[in-house]
This record gives structure tokens, sequence and C-alpha cells, in this order.
């Protein structure tokens, strides 16, 4: 029987957003009001009403975060899609936002903060 793929893949991402999002919440890492980085994203979970919070590479032109995802089944991403209101941590701070989502080959949410 091989194993499921999914729960390891599910389990290597919690783990390493364990270790990165500390980092991340220093404002360590974080883009520039021009650049790329990493960013803490939060969302609402669309079942669970509850607030989750996912590290993501990033690219930031000043009021604008881009992030994005290859894989169809990012938590994050149809949370984005089911409610747009988020916020994203720049800085050491949260930040509202407001995302505009676009499904294709790449997945992209762009967050606005202003």
């Amino acid at each position: 029987m091989l194993p499921d793929t999914s729960a390891i893949t599910r389990t290597a991402f919690r783990t390493l957003n364990q270790v990165v999002r500390p980092v991340l919440a220093t404002g360590l890492g974080n883009p520039w009001p021009i650049g790329a980085g990493a960013v803490v994203v939060e969302t609402t979970g669309r079942k669970s009403g509850l607030p989750r919070q996912v590290p993501l590479v990033a690219v930031r032109l000043g009021d604008k975060v881009a992030v994005s995802t290859v894989r169809g089944d990012s938590h994050w991403f149809a949370n984005l899609e089911a409610n747009d209101d988020a916020k994203v941590q720049l800085g050491g701070e949260f930040r509202d936002a407001r995302a505009c989502t676009t499904r294709g080959p790449l997945n992209v949410a762009v967050l606005s903060t202003a």
C-alpha cells in the first residue's frame, strides 16, 4: 500500500510553517515597499470561521502584496475566495487587507492594504 502523500505534504507544510511564522512575525524577511520577501497572511476559515495564519512568499509594490500557489487545494487560497477580508503581517504588525483572487496555472491573490 502506498502512503497518503497528501497527508505527508500537509504535515511537512505545518511543520515548516511553525518554524517560519515566528521569524516573519518579527518583520525579518518581509518585503520592502518594493520587492520580494515573505509575509504572514491571515484568513478566516471558510468552514470554521476561525482565523488561520500562513507564511507565504510575496511580492510587494507599495500597498499591494501579491501571493500565489500552484497547488489547487491550498486552503488559504480557498479561504480568500470565500471571504476577501484578510490581514497581512508587515514589519511585525498585521494590516487589514482586501484580497482579489484569480485562479489559473498560478493561483494569485493580490492583497490591498490601503
